[in-house]
């Protein structure tokens, strides 16, 4: 397999220089020069396949022999251990929740299986690799626990300082060992800016080993792909086109639908659902991209103003607008609407969403307006006990905290606080990583 930057297609990558690197050097994204389909007989016997299978198979035809096969197979087992179930509340709305994994997030796939990989091709390196991560809010709980003791490799967390919830911020703060935190008082912007700034910094790469764990690494990206097949295997009438409804921050889970897409699944249309931090939506609306300073929500892990894998979606459509929004539909919401939407499931289903499957359930009670033919399949991205506050609050009951997550409560955090400075950060990083 062999990966290309997004800014210079001339700039070819191996897979392992790829996801050790993270960025290229020209600040562009990897992107695999060719997705193969994966063949007919895959899809024939899909139903028959379970979860680590289908993880396997993509794996194995996208992957094109660089990784032994026996080793890929072990890769996956100690990687995709959980499930990844579609709940059906009509004909036309089924939830898949990505929620089982440690963190309670759906960025448990791409972390573990990442985890998995990097770990994988730094065997033999003496060198400690230096992972940066910037997080909005469920990215940082899932890369600390996928890396949490990882041999050889230690994890920079950079997350906005107020703006995750309580107990989002204790799941990145209180493991220690090879696991650092720094509080960033700014946004979820600054502390991507700060990463890639890092990246780009030759004399900082000449001293510390750094790689990224963010979707704009594409060992994030690929096994996010696997749960798109998992969710349409599970669907009982496979007749009816299918859209996949995915609350959008940095878009690196919708990315992945496209490769999912590229590789063959028969998928229709994909909706792309924010908060206020509408700039996608906009540009499908629009043709305009106008990247801006995010702002908070209640659906904090979408509060990204310049998401990083739009660069990417670019690149899949040849930069065409019209082909682009011919297969995406942009919707927006704001905090108040996003409340309405939580209350709407709860009384209606009687099912408990978090504030993001929130935005996806409007997104897609308003796209099939339009398309009424049409299921949806919502990805809901976090456990609802994640914003347990809001949650409760807004449907006026209590809900049960897994305990894994409820015993966080009472540790102490650990976090360095910094401002948004470059200036601050390097040296941070060399003090104690050279």
């Amino acid at each position: 397999m062999q990966l290309y930057s997004t800014n210079n297609k001339q700039n070819i990558a191996s897979l392992s220089k790829a996801v050790m690197k993270g960025l290229p050097d020209d600040n562009g994204l990897f992107m695999p020069v060719e997705i193969p389909k994966l063949p007919a007989s895959f899809f024939e016997n899909l139903e028959s396949y379970s979860f680590q299978e289908i993880a396997f198979e993509v794996c194995k035809t996208l992957f094109q022999g660089c990784i032994p096969e026996a080793d890929l197979q072990g890769l996956i087992q100690k990687a995709v251990n959980f499930p990844a179930p579609v709940v059906s509340l009509d004909e036309e709305t089924h939830i898949l929740e990505l929620f089982h994994g440690p963190s309670l997030a759906f960025k448990d796939f791409g972390a573990r299986f990442m985890a998995q990989l990097m770990s994988y091709f730094n065997q033999g390196n003496n060198k400690e690799l230096v992972i940066l991560v910037a997080t909005s809010g469920d990215t940082g709980g899932a890369v600390a626990a996928g890396f949490y003791k990882t041999p050889g490799i230690k994890v920079v967390i950079l997350y906005p300082s107020g703006k995750v919830s309580l107990l989002q911020e204790k799941q990145l703060t209180t493991l220690g060992h090879n696991i650092e935190a720094i509080e960033v008082e700014g946004t979820f912007d600054d502390c991507q800016a700060l990463v890639k700034q890092a990246f780009l910094d030759k004399d900082l790469n000449e001293k510390i080993r750094l790689s990224s764990a963010n979707s704009i690494n594409i060992a994030r990206l690929i096994p996010q792909a696997f749960y798109y097949f998992e969710a349409f295997k599970q669907l009982k009438d496979k007749s009816r086109p299918v859209a996949f409804v995915v609350p959008s921050g940095n878009f690196g889970n919708l990315t992945a639908g496209l490769l999912a897409k590229l590789m063959g699944l028969p998928i229709d249309k994909f909706v792309a659902a924010t908060n206020a931090n509408d700039v996608v939506p906009q540009y499908l609306e629009t043709g305009d991209y106008k990247p801006r300073p995010s702002v908070p929500t209640i659906s904090n892990a979408m509060d990204v103003g310049a998401p990083s894998n739009f660069a990417r979606m670019l690149d899949i459509y040849g930069k065409s607008w019209s082909d682009m929004k011919s297969d995406i539909h942009g919707f927006s919401y704001n905090d108040a609407e996003t409340r309405v939407g939580l209350k709407e499931v709860y009384d209606k289903y009687g099912y408990v969403i978090d504030p993001h499957g929130a935005v996806g359930y409007l997104a897609l009670r308003d796209f099939q307006k339009s398309y009424p033919n049409f299921q949806g399949v919502v990805l809901e991205t976090a456990h609802p006990s994640k914003f347990v506050d809001e949650v409760e609050q807004t449907l006026n009951t209590s809900i049960s905290i897994p305990e894994r997550l409820e015993s966080l409560r009472e540790k102490k955090k650990e976090a360095t606080l910094m401002d948004t400075s470059y200036d601050s950060f390097k040296p941070y990083l060399l003090e104690r990583h050279s």
